[in-house]
């Protein structure tokens, strides 16, 4: 396995594949180094060892690859990313839901599935094709995890064709919670609490900028962004840093709902990479991520007094009972009309979206924890953000 995560390898591998050996301006080196420490520490199958050293490959490639459309087209870094609109909130809360209802407004730009599978088409690629090969390429890959990962597919599905997050930008800058949520990664995931997310945000800065100049190129235009991932939740006060007219719309549910459901994506995961998972340790992991997270995210959002800085909260129950009018909600907080066309957009995509299968049902006690001892863990983010509910009475929704 030592031979498998080398980073120095790994890197030669990518540059070898692309014929290209420009990393960009950004630094990487270290977090990709503590990253692969600790996944050679792992009790990793065969499978895992090979998933995951394709997706450290891949990220590498990536990154050269757009670092070559910036060298031959320096103006991409003169996009501006203006005001987004950020949903962020714990897994399973409506952030989907919500962005892909405001995606639905073709005034707004999102990421598409195929876009962050690839985000760097081939250097070949020819601007007048009728269809971006990309999305063949990430249909392909959504029909395969249909049929060779169903459980995960259920939990969480990745569409070639929706509006998807952009958590894959930061976890190519190798600074992300992604690795833990696959592998038990404890020096990895030790490490990374005291880093400095910066560079990850300037990374997931630069690839906006390039994809937007893709959508341009494209013909497809839009005056701001609907971004959305869990992932920023921590890190607020890094992300408007980077962003500092966004539009924060920040997703809460009972973290009964939340907690067990993440712990059952996290352990899906872990069990596609290792033969052995400690449910109970995953659940206890998640736990206390998810506390760090929100006890981040409250202490930020209480010292941002200033009146620039405007956030829409919605409840998860509110947000299913009338999608419509919480969405309505935020384009008021952001002064923008909502149209007859966008509201007659979002109501067809509600509609006509996919229709995923069953998810399994999971509990506390599946991961070692108790609803007791969740709702005392959260009990200051309930009287913050849920005080009317108290975190009571959570309707469970697919």
């Amino acid at each position: 396995m030592a031979s498998s995560f080398d980073a120095a390898a790994l890197m030669a591998r990518a540059q070898q594949k692309e014929n290209l050996s420009d990393w960009g301006p950004l630094p990487f080196e270290e977090p990709l180094q503590v990253l692969v420490d600790s996944y050679r520490r792992a009790d990793l199958n065969d499978i895992g060892v090979h998933i995951l050293r394709s997706g450290l490959v891949h990220s590498l490639r990536m990154r050269l690859r757009a670092q070559e459309w910036i060298r031959r087209h320096p103006e991409i870094t003169e996009e501006v990313i203006a005001a987004p609109i950020v949903v962020v909130g714990m897994m399973r809360s409506g952030t989907t839901l919500l962005q892909r209802l405001l995606a639905a407004d073709n005034r707004f730009h999102c990421c598409y599935g195929w876009e962050v599978v690839e985000v760097a088409p081939r250097l070949d690629y020819d601007w007048a094709a009728a269809q971006d090969p990309r999305i063949a390429i990430s249909e392909k890959r959504e029909a395969t995890s249909r049929e060779l990962a169903p459980e995960l597919f259920a939990i969480h599905p990745m569409y070639a064709r929706e509006p998807e997050e952009e958590i894959v930008f930061l976890s190519d800058a190798f600074l992300s919670h992604v690795p833990e949520s696959g592998a038990h990664v404890p020096d990895y995931r030790s490490w990374i609490d005291g880093q400095d997310f910066a560079p990850a945000y300037a990374y997931l800065h630069r690839m906006l900028q390039f994809v937007q100049w893709q959508k341009r190129r494209q013909g497809r235009t839009a005056q701001r962004w609907v971004l959305k991932s869990p992932a920023h939740l921590g890190y607020l006060d890094t992300l408007r840093a980077r962003f500092p007219d966004l539009h924060l719309v920040h997703m809460h549910r009972d973290p009964r709902e939340t907690i067990p459901s993440g712990a059952g994506l996290n352990a899906t995961l872990h069990a596609m990479h290792a033969d052995e998972v400690d449910r109970h340790r995953v659940g206890a992991e998640w736990l206390a991520r998810m506390g760090w997270t929100n006890d981040r995210a409250m202490t930020t959002r209480r010292g941002w007094d200033d009146e620039r800085v405007r956030c829409t909260d919605i409840e998860f129950a509110d947000a299913v009972a009338d999608p419509i009018g919480q969405v309505a909600r935020v384009y008021d907080a952001i002064d923008v009309p909502l149209t007859s066309e966008a509201e007659s957009a979002m109501r067809r995509w509600l509609a006509q979206r996919p229709r995923e299968p069953a998810r399994t049902p999971y509990c506390a006690a599946d991961f070692g924890l108790s609803d007791d001892q969740i709702a005392e863990r959260f009990s200051a983010y309930n009287s913050l953000f849920r005080p009317v509910r108290g975190g009571q009475d959570d309707p469970v929704h697919r």
